[in-house]
C-alpha cells in the first residue's frame, strides 16, 4: 500500500472521546491522527447531558467556557408520581465548584471539540475513512482503510490508504473495530427494557408545577405505566424520554405525545418535534482495555445504559487518566501494555464502569412500568428518601461526585503553552 501516514498516536473514531484525547494529546505537540469512517459530522443527538467531571476534564483542554455558554444549567431534579410531587434534589451541594449538569446536544459538543482540535493540529481528522484491518508489530501498529461509501459512493475499487502509529487507540464505539481486531472479548448483559425519546420546544399544555417550571430544573415522572423523563436543553426545548416496556417501537413522535399525555397529562405537538429516536438498553464491558500498543476508551470498553447519561463523561475520564501514560510510553518507547501506570489505569476505569454500569440499571429498574401496590410502594421509598439528608448522597451518585479526573502535566492548569513538549517526546 503506497499512501501510507506516520504519526505517534491514532485515534479510531471522532466521538467525544477520541476528539477529547485528540486535544489532549495535539496540545503536548503529540503527533496525532483521528479516523473516522463517517463523511460528515452528525446531524442529530442522543447524548445530552455533561457531569461536573466532565466539565473538569474540557477545562483541560481550554472549552470548558465555550460549554458552558451554549449549554444550560441544570441545578435541580423533581421526581412526580401520579400528579404529586415526591421530593426534589439539588446540585449545588453535590457539586459547589459546578453546581449543576450541563445540558448540550451532543452534536453541538463535538462541533466544538472539533475546532478546539482544528486550532492544535489542523491536520489531524480524517473523516471518511473505514478501517479494515490492523497490523501490530515490533516498533508500531499499521491500521489499513478504505474510503467510507459516503465518502466514495461510486461502483468498483474504493481508495485505500494507511496509517502507521505507535501507539494505537479505540474510541469507535460499542461495535468496535479495534477491540474485534484485537480479539478483546467483552461480557455483555442485555436488558428488557426499550425506550422513545424526542425532543420538543416549550410545553404548549398545561404547566407543571411551579417547582419544576423553571428551565434549569429536569423532572422524573415514576408512573404505574412506566418512567418518563423531561430535561431541559438550550433554546427552551425539552428532551423527553419514555419506557416502552420490552417491545423496541418505531421511532415517532406521535405515539411518544400519546404516552407522555396518558402517563403525566402534559401535551406535546408531535409537528414540533425536532427528533425522534428509539433504543433498547444493555451493558457490554471490554473484559481488558489494553492489549499490546492498543488501548480502548469510551463505548468502545464499556457501553451503559444510557438512562443515567453517565457514558459520555466516563469516557472522558478515561481520556485525562490515559493521556498522560500515553505520553510516558512515547517518551520510554515499548508496548503501551507495559508502560508503567497503565495496568493501574486498566483496572480503575474498568472498575468505574463496573460502577456506572450498576448505577444505571438500578435507574433502569426505578423507572419500569409497575402495579399500583409496587408503584405505590415505590413513592414511598422516594418520598423518604428525598425528604432526608440522602437526598445529598442521592445527588452526589446522579453528577458522578465519585469521578474526580485525574490531573494531567502542571502545565495544564498553569495556561502556559501546551506545545514543544512533543519535540521533545521526537527527540528523546
Amino acid at each position: 500500500m503506497s499512501d501510507v501516514t506516520d504519526c505517534e498516536v491514532l485515534i479510531v473514531g471522532a466521538g467525544p472521546s477520541g476528539l477529547v484525547l485528540a486535544c489532549l494529546l495535539a496540545q503536548e505537540g503529540v503527533d496525532v491522527a483521528v479516523v473516522d469512517r463517517r463523511s460528515q459530522p452528525r446531524g442529530y443527538s442522543r447524548a445530552i447531558g455533561l457531569h461536573p467531571p466532565a466539565l473538569a476534564v474540557l477545562e483541560l483542554i481550554g472549552l470548558e467556557g465555550a460549554v458552558r455558554a451554549e449549554g444550560l444549567h441544570v441545578r435541580s431534579g423533581v421526581a412526580r408520581s401520579r400528579g404529586r410531587t415526591l421530593g426534589s434534589l439539588s446540585f449545588e451541594k453535590a457539586w459547589p465548584e459546578r453546581p449543576f449538569v450541563l445540558t448540550l446536544p451532543q452534536n453541538r459538543t463535538e462541533a466544538l471539540l472539533r475546532g478546539r482540535l482544528a486550532q492544535v493540529a489542523p491536520e489531524a481528522l480524517r473523516l471518511g475513512w473505514e478501517i479494515t484491518d490492523l497490523t501490530e508489530e515490533d516498533d508500531g501498529v499499521t491500521a489499513a482503510a478504505i474510503a467510507s461509501p459516503d465518502r466514495h459512493p461510486a461502483p468498483g475499487p474504493k481508495p485505500s490508504r494507511a496509517w502507521r502509529a505507535r501507539v494505537l487507540v479505540g474510541a469507535d464505539g460499542p461495535r468496535s473495530t479495534v477491540r474485534r481486531h484485537g480479539g478483546i472479548g467483552t461480557r455483555t448483559r442485555e436488558m428488557p427494557d426499550t425506550y422513545l425519546m424526542g425532543d420538543f420546544p416549550a410545553l404548549t399544555g398545561p404547566s407543571p408545577p411551579s417547582d419544576a417550571a423553571a428551565s434549569s430544573t429536569a423532572v422524573v415522572h415514576l408512573e404505574p405505566g412506566g418512567v418518563v423523563e423531561a430535561f431541559p436543553l438550550p433554546g427552551g426545548s425539552r428532551r423527553w424520554v419514555a419506557h416502552t416496556g420490552t417491545r423496541l417501537v418505531e421511532p415517532s413522535a406521535a405515539l411518544l405525545s400519546r404516552i407522555v399525555g396518558d402517563r403525566t397529562g402534559e401535551h406535546l405537538d408531535p409537528a414540533s418535534a425536532t427528533m425522534a429516536s428509539a433504543f433498547s438498553v444493555r451493558r457490554r464491558i471490554a473484559e481488558r482495555m489494553v492489549r499490546g500498543r492498543s488501548v480502548l476508551i469510551g463505548d468502545a470498553a464499556h457501553e451503559l445504559s444510557p438512562i443515567g447519561g453517565q457514558g459520555m463523561t466516563l469516557g472522558w475520564l478515561d481520556t485525562a487518566q490515559l493521556a498522560p501514560l500515553i505520553l510516558r510510553a512515547l517518551t520510554h518507547g515499548g508496548p503501551l501494555d507495559r508502560s508503567r501506570g497503565i495496568e493501574e489505569f486498566e483496572q480503575d476505569r474498568l472498575r468505574s464502569a463496573r460502577r456506572a454500569a450498576r448505577q444505571a440499571e438500578l435507574n433502569t429498574m426505578l423507572g419500569r412500568p409497575m402495579g399500583m401496590p409496587a408503584a405505590a410502594a415505590r413513592e414511598v421509598l422516594l418520598r423518604g428518601m428525598l425528604g432526608t439528608p440522602a437526598r445529598l448522597a442521592l445527588a452526589r451518585a446522579f453528577t458522578m461526585r465519585g469521578s474526580s479526573p485525574p490531573g494531567l502535566p502542571p502545565s495544564r492548569a498553569t495556561g502556559r503553552s501546551h506545545h514543544g513538549r512533543g519535540d521533545a517526546l521526537r527527540s528523546s
